[in-house]
């Protein structure tokens, strides 16, 4: 076989292996929406309630004043150890 055939082959080898990865992935997307769809039909998810927003924020303020003292002794020890203030 000369040099052009074996390019020939190697181009040919490329785009076969090429069109069987595409046509792979394209089933494999195929098969992934068709289960989808069937779980969603057989198994739908509950209606998630709605919590109101003031409970919410409510959280985030407990949250931050139960952290606070935590952060203020993190930078105390910071300090402490590069020798600052």
């Amino acid at each position: 076989m000369t040099n052009a055939e074996l390019m020939q082959e190697g181009i040919n080898l490329m785009f076969a292996g090429m069109g069987f990865v595409l046509v792979f992935l394209w089933l494999l997307i195929v098969a992934i929406g068709l289960m989808s769809k069937l779980i969603n039909r057989f198994f739908p998810e509950p209606l998630a309630v709605q919590a109101p927003a003031q409970s919410i924020q409510t959280a985030a303020t407990d949250d931050l004043a139960r952290l606070r003292p935590v952060i203020i002794a993190a930078i105390a020890h910071h300090r402490r150890q590069q020798g600052l203030k």
